[in-house]
């Protein structure tokens, strides 16, 4: 008789704990919204970045380079006609149009790629400030029990007080701002500064 193994099948995917699982869940709705946005150009353009990037495209430039060069040769050897002579400026123009458009391909494709990482630094700045948030909240709660439990000494904290009040953004967004100001200001001073 076979029984069932208690071990998971090598080949089984992990479990995840529900919070983790959640998270992964969270962020693959993102991605695949950002997805779902994209026009069939902004798709296309994708494709072709993709397509571009690998490094079998630069060793397809490198033979195509080579074939128009030796056809090119060849043809003015054997017929006295080539459609592109040495110095090969069709080449040449070929190359700079390549390069024009493959660099408007990989701006474009940067420019969406930009867009989802711009959705996903507001998520960490919502999360971080839900975890402050979170955290001054649990700080509180950590003094609270402090000061009704019979056992501990009962004192005043200023700092755990502090701590326990949740950080305004827009006031910590000014305060950074005035001193990044006094910063610059400062940096300008020591630099006019005559020795």
């Amino acid at each position: 008789m076979n029984q069932p193994s208690s071990e998971p099948a090598a080949d089984a995917e992990p479990i995840l704990p529900a919070h983790i699982e959640q998270t992964v869940q969270a962020i693959a709705r993102l991605h695949n919204a950002h997805d779902r946005r994209a026009t069939p150009l902004q798709l296309l353009v994708d494709r072709l970045t993709a397509l571009v990037a690998r490094p079998a495209f630069v060793g397809a430039t490198i033979l195509a380079v080579a074939l128009w060069i030796v056809g090119n040769l060849l043809l003015r050897r054997f017929t006295g006609w080539s459609f592109d002579r040495p110095a090969f400026p069709w080449l040449q123009g070929a190359g700079e149009l390549a390069a024009l458009l493959i660099t408007t391909l990989v701006l474009m494709s940067q420019r969406r790629k930009e867009e989802l990482s711009e959705l996903r630094e507001q998520l960490i700045l919502e999360l971080a400030i839900m975890t402050e948030q979170k955290s001054a909240k649990l700080i509180a709660l950590i003094e609270e029990i402090r000061r009704d439990n019979p056992l501990l000494a009962n004192r005043v904290d200023r700092e755990a007080e502090d701590m326990s009040i949740a950080a305004d953004p827009e006031a910590v967004l000014e305060a950074f701002k005035e001193a990044q100001g006094g910063a610059a200001t400062e940096a300008e001073a020591s630099e006019t500064a005559v020795p």
